[in-house]
């Protein structure tokens, strides 16, 4: 991934914290037909010295196959993005040179992926995944409150995985290469926009304004 050492989100709890917040991940691997992809929820553990990943897909999805003969593959994690427009430029007014772009986070886990395929760490976690997304619910679900062995017989569907990462690297495109009026600009525009997601975008820039200011 090409990264301006301006947009380096280079420090592993930065890069851990995105993936918890957006654990829905695209795990990409090659196999001799081109590229393999499938979309999962991931737990990310602090295992090793970047992690590891668990997650599972379903039994029918012949990509877990191929990711038994060659596991090695990439984790790609998208966190919080928006469309930037110039007219939120102060610099618009004042020279016209300005065009649009796109902010975002993201964060490409590189490693190694097995095979679990054991009812009893697949049923473990299943019920560890469902913890971690119910948490900011009202009222949790968990999934004890399923029927005698509903979870283990639904867990047959599945097959597990366990990714060890080797090397992550992270991009937090959020206006660095804007003078600080424009990153203002940007900041209110999101804002005014009323989206959650382009609220967290806008306090991101932000944040990377306020370390601009003090540097």
């Amino acid at each position: 991934m090409y990264v301006p050492e301006h947009f380096k989100l280079g420090d592993v709890a930065e890069q851990h914290a995105l993936m918890r917040a957006y654990p829905f991940a695209a795990l990409i691997t090659m196999s001799e037909a081109g590229y393999e992809v499938t979309h999962l929820p991931t737990k990310l553990k602090s295992e090793g010295a970047l992690g590891v990943v668990e997650c599972h897909v379903s039994r029918a999805n012949p990509h877990w196959r191929e990711i038994a003969k060659n596991g090695r593959g990439l984790l790609m994690y998208t966190g919080p993005q928006a469309y930037i427009t110039p007219g939120w430029y102060p610099s618009k007014a004042a020279h016209g040179k300005v065009v649009p772009t796109w902010n975002y986070a993201v964060v490409h886990a590189h490693g190694t992926a097995e095979i679990v395929d054991d009812r009893d760490w697949l049923v473990r976690h299943v019920s560890e995944l469902t913890d971690q997304q119910e948490a900011g619910t009202a009222t949790p679900w968990a999934t004890s409150d399923a029927p005698g062995n509903y979870i283990e017989v639904m867990s047959r569907g599945i097959v597990g995985m366990r990714f060890t990462i080797e090397r992550l690297e992270g991009k937090a495109k959020m206006s660095q290469n804007r003078e600080l009026p424009d990153r203002e600009g940007v900041v209110a525009g999101l804002k005014a926009r009323g989206d959650e997601g382009d609220a967290k975008v806008a306090d991101l820039v932000a944040s990377e304004a306020a370390k601009a200011r003090k540097d």
